[in-house]
């Protein structure tokens, strides 16, 4: 892969008026944090005021502490980091579970904000924002240019609940400038992205994190489905990388008969605390399936250990991220936070899925590359085990430890070739700037076809694809996906579907195929 100059992609902000980072590999518990308030001056206060009071040149000493808390904790696990005050409210907003906005998805295309869809019944809908509108001013505010930013975006659409902005929008298709007032209202920021009937009798939940609201989201999507006589279960947790583990272990608790452990962690101290299940579970005894990938991290594997370890139902896909790890918050009067490691989590059956962190947190993150170097994501028999690390189940299946969940049924990376290039393109967001900009151009072009017909008229059509390659050149982004053509077509036609639809359509449409589904069926 070759990038002639940066490309900086524009990310659709799911749900938001307001764009939140979701931290990869989060566990930690759910809990009130404490502020960080210590009176006793330690040698590093010392050593700040000295050079804030005597230094001969000025100096930025907020900088020098995070510099300085940085490479403390970087001695420590890859998971203890030190969060700035903008990243660490973007991120409790995300695990809330909801915030206070317009009701919107956007990016910011040309040096403007374009609304790519509005929440269905959220606040902008409501008031008549559409798809394509250019917002051009927040009351007074300028939202247009070449300095605009996503921070300063966010601050001039959020507000109080119930507090009104004027919003000035260009409409490309009527060309007309219009003036449209929004009441801000709580807009939730689901974690459960779809709920549906797969096939007959077989319901699908996908979790993309674990944030204050996904049991109660999952406890909702699972009696609708009940209500629909479901006997069978499959739950995604592809590229779910964690959040608060009490909501994974409360939907574990869902699927497991009272008693039967869940998780235990441990401490420096050795402190074991268990964690149970109860007798409240409403799944106990329909067939169960939990998709993972090298993706799936912290909560999402204490979910998929729990239903292993108690030989409760069948995990398929690929070996998870392997983070074992539990992180408590300390919270700091500017706003920043450190996030520390506390204590190590262990599977029911005592096997402790953290991968290895001696080399380095570059080589920790980076492991995906080793995985498909050693060809770990495309054999089984390629998955390095530890047998030092071996457990048994009640019934007697071998489990093991030392990183990550190994599934039970093993299913392939669909990439054949040029692995590294086309993964930056289905995770990079360019599919989606793409779509936007065709949509926007020629949305016409898709006038009263509906799903099926639309489906039909962009897959069967390679100039879709031959013009996002030209899309990517002209962008000075030279890639080589010509043996992975089916695949990108798949995604360009999915993310049509995605921006004309609603959510449910779009997974109707990428699951068909899915490889790891059909296996799920298989393994029924």
């Amino acid at each position: 892969m070759k990038i002639k100059t940066a490309y900086v992609p524009i990310y659709i902000f799911s749900l938001l008026a307001i764009g939140v980072i979701v931290g990869k590999y989060l566990n930690f518990p759910n809990q009130n944090s404490f502020l960080a308030k210590n009176n006793h001056k330690s040698k590093i206060n010392k050593l700040i005021d000295f050079i804030d009071n005597d230094y001969v040149d000025k100096v930025n000493t907020d900088s020098i502490v995070n510099l300085t808390v940085d490479n403390i904790l970087s001695k420590l696990d890859p998971h203890s980091v030190y969060i700035p005050p903008a990243e660490q409210e973007q991120e409790a907003l995300t695990m809330k579970g909801n915030f206070v906005g317009i009701g919107i998805n956007f990016f910011i295309l040309h040096d403007s904000v374009v609304v790519v869809k509005p929440i269905k019944n959220g606040p902008a809908a409501n008031a008549g924002i559409q798809i394509g509108d250019r917002i051009l001013f927040a009351n007074t505010e300028k939202l247009f240019g070449k300095k605009i930013t996503n921070e300063v975006i966010f601050s001039k659409l959020k507000g109080k609940e119930n507090s009104e902005v004027a919003l000035t929008v260009y409409r490309k298709n009527q060309r007309k400038t219009l003036k449209i007032q929004v009441k801000r209202a709580l807009i939730p920021l689901k974690s459960i992205d779809v709920a549906f009937l797969l096939k007959e009798s077989t319901g699908y939940i996908a979790i993309n994190r674990f944030s204050e609201t996904t049991y109660s989201e999952f406890k909702t999507a699972l009696t609708k489905l009940q209500k629909q006589k479901i006997n069978s279960l499959i739950i995604d947790l592809r590229d779910n990388g964690g959040g608060y583990m009490e909501q994974a272990i409360a939907i574990a608790d869902e699927f497991l008969n009272e008693k039967q452990l869940i998780v235990f962690t441990k401490d420096r101290k050795n402190k074991i605390v268990k964690t149970f299940a109860t007798k409240k579970g409403s799944f106990e005894t329909g067939k169960l399936t939990l998709l993972l990938n090298e993706n799936s991290a912290s909560a999402s594997e204490i979910l998929a250990g729990a239903i292993q370890d108690n030989d409760r139902g069948t995990i398929i896909g690929r070996r998870s991220f392997g983070k074992g790890l539990v992180q408590r918050e300390m919270n700091f009067e500017d706003g920043s936070a450190v996030r520390l490691t506390v204590a190590r989590y262990f599977t029911p059956t005592g096997r402790s899925i953290q991968k290895p962190y001696k080399n380095g947190k570059e080589a920790y993150f980076k492991d995906f590359e080793k995985r498909f170097q050693n060809g770990e994501l495309y054999s089984k028999d390629s998955i390095k085990v530890n047998d030092s690390l071996k457990f048994k189940t009640p019934k007697g299946k071998l489990v093991y430890g030392g990183g990550g969940i190994v599934p039970d049924v093993f299913v392939p990376l669909e990439i054949k070739s040029n692995q590294e290039d086309v993964e930056f393109v289905l995770d990079s967001g360019i599919i989606s700037h793409f779509i936007f900009e065709q949509l926007d151009e020629s949305k016409i072009i898709f006038s009263g076809l509906n799903e099926d017909q639309i489906v039909e008229k962009v897959s069967q059509n390679n100039s879709f694809c031959k013009e996002f390659i030209s899309y990517l050149k002209k962008n000075e982004i030279e890639m080589k996906l010509n043996k992975n053509n089916t695949i990108i077509n798949k995604y360009l036609t999915a993310e049509v579907i995605k921006q004309l639809f609603e959510e449910e359509k779009y997974y109707h449409f990428v699951l068909k195929d899915d490889q790891m589904i059909k296996a799920a069926f298989t393994n029924h």
